[in-house]
C-alpha cells in the first residue's frame, strides 16, 4: 500500500475535477446575459438551473454502476470534454430550448466525471485517503469559481459568441487526461484481489450518511442561494452581497485544506460532527448580528461546510467497498440534487413568511445533521482501495 499521495495523478485529477465544475460555475453568470437574450422571467432562468442540476445529480449514480462494473477511465477525459463544450454551445444557442438541452449535456459531463474521478483519487491517495479526496474537491471548488469569474468578462468583450471559449479549459485538460490515462490505469486494483481485501458493504450506514449530507446540502445551498439577496435587504450593495458570497466560499477552500488532514489524524466522524455542531452558531451569528462579526461568522460556515465534502466522500466509498463508483456517485449526487431543490423549497419559505425565516432555516438543519451523524459507525482502515503501483 503506498503510505503517500501520487502527487503526479492527484494532480491530474484536480484538474479534471477544476475543469468540470469550471463549466459548472460558468451558468449562473451566463443567466443574466441568457435573461437579457431571451427576455426570461425568473422561472425561466431558474429552470436552467435545475437542468444543470438534474442532468449533473441523477444521472451520477448510473455512471457509477457502470464503472464499478465494467471499469471507466475514459469516462474521465470525456466527462471533461463534454462539460465544457456543452456550456459552450449554450452559451451561443439561438433559442431558449437549445440553450436548456446544452446545459443538459453539459450536466451529463459533469455527472460522468465525478464518480469516476473520485474513484482514482482514493486510489491514489494511499493511506491518507481524507487529505487525498480533500485535494480532489479542492480542484472542483476552484473550478467553480474561475468558472464564474471568467464568463461574465468573456461575454462582456466578445458577446455570447465568446462563450464558445468556455470550451478551451476542458478540451486542454481532456487531452492531458486521455495522455496520462495510461499512468492512472496503473493505479486500478486487480478485481479479484479488490474485491477479497474490500470490507463488506453497509448499506444502512451509508443510508444515514446520505441523510447527513441531504440535511447539510439544504443549509448550504441555502445560504449560496440568499446570501447575496440577504445583504440587499438589509441595505447593501449587490456587489456587497457576491463579495460575501466569495469570501465564503473561498473560505471553503481553507477548510477543506485544514479537514482532510485532521480526518485522517482524528478520525472522519468526529470532523465531521464538528463541523457541522459549528454551522449553526456561525450561521445565526451571521444573520442575527451581521456587520463585521457576521462577515466573519458566514466564512467560518464556508470552511466548516465545504471542508467536510471531501470527508463525506470518503466515508460514503468506506461504507461502500465494494462499489466505490456507486458511492461516489450517490454522495456527490445527493449534494447537488436535494440542493437544488432545498433552495426552492426555502425560496417560497421566503416569499410566504420572510426571507430572515429561511436563514434560520438553513441554522437549524445542521444541528439536525449532527443528530444524525451520531448514529453513524465508525469509519474501516480502508486498506482494500490502494493497490501497490506497477512500474511502468
Amino acid at each position: 500500500m503506498r503510505a503517500e499521495i501520487d502527487k503526479r495523478a492527484m494532480a491530474a485529477l484536480s484538474s479534471g475535477h477544476a475543469a468540470t465544475d469550471f463549466a459548472g460555475g460558468a451558468l449562473p453568470a451566463l443567466l443574466p446575459f441568457f435573461a437579457e437574450r431571451f427576455d426570461l422571467s425568473y422561472t425561466l432562468a431558474g429552470l436552467l438551473m435545475l437542468a444543470s442540476a438534474f442532468s449533473s445529480s441523477v444521472v451520477q449514480p448510473f455512471f457509477g454502476i457502470w464503472s464499478d462494473r465494467r471499469g471507466g477511465i475514459w469516462l474521465l477525459p470525456t466527462g471533461v470534454a463534454i462539460a465544457g463544450i456543452g456550456i459552450a454551445l449554450a452559451a451561443d444557442a439561438p433559442s431558449y430550448w437549445l440553450v436548456v438541452i446544452f446545459v443538459l449535456v453539459s450536466g451529463v459531463g459533469v455527472a460522468a466525471y465525478h464518480p469516476e474521478g473520485s474513484k482514482f483519487a482514493a486510489y491514489t491517495s494511499g493511506r491518507k485517503r481524507a487529505s487525498g479526496m480533500s485535494l480532489f474537491s479542492i480542484g472542483g471548488n476552484l473550478g467553480y469559481a474561475l468558472g464564474a469569474a471568467a464568463a461574465t468578462p468573456l461575454v462582456l468583450w466578445l458577446g455570447l459568441r465568446g462563450g464558445l471559449l468556455l470550451a478551451v479549459p476542458g478540451l486542454i485538460v481532456a487531452g492531458a487526461l486521455f495522455v496520462l490515462a495510461r499512468y492512472l490505469a496503473q493505479f486500478v486494483p486487480e478485481r479479484d484481489a479488490a474485491r477479497s481485501l474490500a470490507g463488506r458493504d453497509r448499506p444502512g450506514a451509508l443510508a444515514l450518511l446520505l441523510g447527513v449530507i441531504a440535511l447539510r446540502s439544504t443549509g448550504w445551498f441555502g445560504l449560496v442561494t440568499f446570501v447575496p439577496l440577504w445583504a440587499v435587504s438589509q441595505g447593501h450593495s449587490k456587489a456587497y452581497g457576491n463579495q460575501l458570497l466569495t469570501f465564503m466560499l473561498l473560505a471553503g477552500v481553507a477548510g477543506t485544506l485544514a479537514a482532510g488532514p485532521l480526518a485522517d489524524r482524528i478520525g472522519r466522524r468526529p470532523v465531521l460532527i464538528g463541523s457541522m455542531a459549528a454551522t449553526g452558531p456561525f450561521t445565526l451569528v451571521f444573520v442575527a448580528v451581521g456587520g463585521v462579526a457576521g462577515a466573519v461568522a458566514l466564512g467560518l460556515v464556508g470552511a466548516c461546510v465545504i471542508g467536510t465534502f471531501g470527508v463525506t466522500m470518503v466515508m460514503s466509498q468506506e461504507y461502500l467497498p465494494q462499489r466505490i463508483g456507486l458511492a461516489s456517485g450517490l454522495s456527490i449526487g445527493m449534494s447537488i440534487g436535494l440542493g437544488g431543490i432545498a433552495a426552492v423549497g426555502l425560496g417560497a419559505l421566503a416569499d410566504i413568511i420572510d426571507l430572515r425565516t429561511s436563514l434560520y432555516v438553513c441554522a437549524a438543519v445542521p444541528l439536525a445533521a449532527v443528530a444524525l451523524a451520531a448514529f453513524l459507525p465508525g469509519s474501516r482502515t480502508p486498506t482494500r482501495l490502494a493497490p501497490e503501483l506497477v512500474s511502468p
